[in-house]
């Protein structure tokens, strides 16, 4: 069931500059996005991005310590989000970075919310050609330990994510 909600320009300039990974400059690699977060318009009808809720390339090892336990915090314990996650791991053949879509939507969140972000997910996703990886998570339990992530990823063929050995 579509809800009619729309997905603000922004949101698909953010996601296309998370996807195509061109040779930049240093800089402009540090202003990468690894993390986003997007959430409805006050008046609900826009999906658009969520201010102040996100992680650049640059933060790691500076601000942020490790990107992945950052993302999840940035999750709202009571509301629905969606958002994208520039996973980097390592597998048995290779390295590969990935974005990961998550519908969150946590058992706290008004029942009002979870409707219609979930009638509204398919908006989002229409415009995120190209995602090989979507995830719905209801609770921390879900998503805090990032093995959860690598299972999603590639199940045990996973050997490393964010530098971190399994």
């Amino acid at each position: 069931m579509a809800s009619g909600v729309t997905v603000n320009d922004e949101v698909i300039r953010v996601f296309n500059d998370m996807k195509v990974r061109k040779s930049s400059t240093q800089d402009e690699v540090k202003k990468r996005k690894k993390a986003v977060l997007f959430c409805l318009s006050d008046d609900k009808k826009t999906i658009i991005v969520e201010e102040g809720k996100q992680i650049l390339v640059g933060d790691i090892g500076d601000t942020v310590e490790d990107p992945y336990a950052s993302f999840v915090k940035l999750l709202p314990p009571n509301d629905c989000r969606y958002a994208l996650y520039d996973a980097t791991y390592e597998t048995k053949e290779s390295k590969k970075e990935d974005l990961v879509f998550l519908f969150w939507a946590p058992e706290s969140a008004p029942l009002k919310s979870k409707m219609i972000y979930a009638s509204s997910k398919d908006a989002i996703k229409k415009k995120f050609t190209g995602i090989k990886h979507e995830w719905q998570a209801n609770g921390l339990d879900d998503i805090q330990d990032f093995r959860t992530l690598a299972e999603k990823l590639g199940g045990n063929t996973v050997v490393s994510l964010e530098g971190k050995q399994l």
